[in-house]
């Protein structure tokens, strides 16, 4: 049997993709990804982060009951439900999505796609486990994951304190009024470190450079910004923090003498870049210089390989929202029926 829509990945954009491909009858079959494995895990980034407070739809608000009556119950196990007024989760709001396209007849396999061949048609998927399957379509949409300095203590931290998405995280309680960290020396990281001054005490920009890579016009931003400070020639050694309070600051490591100091925060953005989730593809698929999937017609989804199209964050080196990805994750699966119905498929 060949299926119709085959989507790899879990985030928000494989999801909704999902969702409009089964109410369209494609009969989608969603890949999910294996637990334990960072790179294509199940249900996206966002199964790593806590409260997710900007996704349209869902304010904060007792939603244990609505999780209760809407989540299949085996699956209630992966998160657990506060009776206590909060905003959605990660996990809670992809289980959600999960749930929903479940419901409309999605197929979901707990399993990596490892490779893939385009050369002919029908495509053909190799699962890393289980036999080979074959596609009229494939929708990518196994998303990018963020850089981290690789610290044993950043991981210890991580959405305890340490985040690499400062307009998803920036708002929360947390981190305002605190003095905030933010490492990098780009675009990205001055923009990280200018929108976080709404929230922050006082913001430090750790780069271990004596000047800053980012573009003229962002580099005057920040030096404009009195609550903004760059802190030069310096790395991260360590994040400082308590099981209690998650982090409680940095220790700084001069790159010119070795000097340490240690710096009070609420917060470390790391804002050194995304490595899109595309080894698989094996350069079969156009990508950029930073290895995003490319689209091929402006507002479509479409990829350089006709009948592949690609959603979410494996094609934004740009937003890299939850809400954008789901957003092309409904038009990836519309251009797939579109060429689907074309071709009497």
């Amino acid at each position: 049997m060949t299926e119709r829509v085959v989507i790899i990945g879990s985030g928000p954009a494989g999801w909704s993709a999902a969702i409009y491909a089964a109410r369209a009858e494609l009969s989608p079959v969603v890949y999910e990804g294996n637990i334990g494995k960072p790179e294509l895990l199940p249900l996206g980034q966002l199964a790593l982060t806590t409260e997710v407070e900007n996704y349209a739809g869902f304010p904060a608000g007792d939603l244990a009951g609505f999780i209760r009556t809407a989540v299949d119950e085996k699956r209630q196990a992966y998160f657990p439900i506060e009776e206590e007024r909060h905003a959605v989760t990660g996990p809670e709001l992809m289980n959600l999505m999960r749930q929903q396209a479940l419901n409309f007849g999605t197929r979901a396999i707990t399993d990596e796609i490892v490779s893939i061949d385009l050369s002919k048609r029908p495509f053909t998927l190799k699962p890393e486990s289980g036999d080979q399957i074959e596609a009229h379509t494939i929708i990518i949409a196994t998303g990018a994951r963020a850089n981290y300095l690789g610290l044993e203590s950043e991981e210890r931290f991580k959405n305890r304190g340490v985040s690499a998405c400062a307009v998803c995280d920036g708002a929360l309680p947390r981190f305002r009024d605190r003095p905030l960290v933010v490492v990098g020396g780009g675009d990205s990281a001055v923009e990280e470190a200018s929108y976080l001054t709404k929230f922050g005490s006082v913001v430090y920009m750790v780069h271990r450079r004596d000047q800053l890579r980012a573009s003229r016009i962002m580099q005057e931003r920040a030096f404009e910004n009195e609550k903004l400070e760059v802190l030069w020639n310096t790395v991260v050694e360590e994040v400082l923090g308590d099981d209690e309070n998650g982090l409680t600051g940095v220790r700084l490591r001069s790159t010119k003498d070795d000097s340490l100091t240690d710096y009070e925060a609420g917060g470390m953005f790391v804002a050194i870049g995304h490595t899109p989730n595309t080894s698989f593809l094996d350069g079969q698929v156009a990508t950029n210089d930073k290895g995003y999937v490319v689209w091929q017609k402006s507002f479509r989804t479409n990829t350089s390989v006709e009948g592949v199209f690609a959603a979410g964050d494996v094609a934004d080196d740009h937003y890299r929202q939850a809400i954008t990805s789901a957003g092309t994750g409904c038009m990836a699966a519309l251009d797939a029926e579109h060429y689907l119905v074309e071709r009497g498929l």
